[in-house]
């Protein structure tokens, strides 16, 4: 992969990339595992999630591979900016939005990470509800709506057709940040550029598909600093590994089976 560099063979561990992915909340546990591991499989050192306590135990016993830092609560809050910040300058890429939740004060949370935290970023789901793209200051990032989020974002009503639909997205898309429109056609876009990705089938409407593709943007973010083509590859390959569990599963696979096929499908095809 062009983009990521070279390994050496006197590597340590933190040289290839340290994620945070920040999420979870008394609701949701498995949309921020799912991104952590599937973030780890993109070949980056350490994922640590930061995740309100309760939640963060339940990550721990998914996989012995992932580390949670704990906090008091069962949401993210205000209180907890100052310490989060405080983590993630230990970071390469930092992912916010996974399982995260709705309530008030998370969101104010979220919005205030998101506009402090200078790290290279990616913000997914309930993170995305948090800022409206005319007035939250942002840099850094890529942001990664479905068409309803972005519109949400945007207070725009997105039009029908894929050109028009790239206009409008590099309309709201400044500083050097990347949206990544998710859907039959994933559209990426920045600033100056626009690439389509066709790649998956309709059995990715599955829960957990997206926490995947945020976990994808978030490993190779935190190994390239690249956010374009973190975001183009990340859909590539989510979509790519979509169409081999089709072929193996038809419409019965899940977010889960994702994790395994990842190495093997970048290898195949970057």
């Amino acid at each position: 992969m062009q983009f990521l560099k070279k390994r050496k063979a006197d590597s340590h561990k933190g040289d290839h990339g340290r994620v945070l992915v920040i999420g979870g909340s008394n609701n949701y546990t498995g949309a921020p595992a799912l991104a952590a591991m599937a973030a780890l499989r993109t070949g980056v050192d350490i994922v640590t999630v930061a995740a309100p306590e309760q939640a963060a135990w339940i990550i721990n016993s998914y996989s012995p591979d992932l580390i949670t830092r704990k906090f008091e609560g069962d949401f993210f809050n205000w209180d907890n900016v100052s310490d989060i910040i405080e983590l993630s300058e230990k970071f390469d890429s930092v992912l916010i939005g996974p399982g995260i939740g709705m309530e008030d004060d998370t969101l104010a949370f979220a919005k205030e990470i998101i506009e402090r935290i200078p790290n290279p970023k990616v913000i997914d789901a309930d993170a995305l509800k948090a800022i409206k793209l005319h007035e939250a200051e942002i840099h850094h990032a890529i942001l990664t709506p479905h068409s309803r989020e972005f519109e949400i974002m945007s207070d725009e009503k997105l039009p029908k057709s894929n050109v028009d639909k790239e206009n409008m997205i590099r309309h709201f898309t400044k500083n050097d940040n990347v949206i990544l429109l998710k859907g039959n056609v994933d559209i990426v876009v920045d600033k100056h550029r626009v690439k389509l990705n066709k790649t998956g089938n309709p059995g990715m409407t599955v829960g957990g598909t997206g926490d995947i593709l945020a976990g994808l943007c978030a490993g190779f973010l935190a190994q390239s600093k690249n956010l374009f083509d973190s975001a183009y590859y990340a859909a590539l390959i989510n979509g790519k590994i979509g169409e081999s569990l089709f072929r193996k599963k038809r419409y019965g696979f899940t977010a889960s089976d994702f994790i395994s096929l990842i190495p093997d499908i970048i290898e195949k095809n970057i």
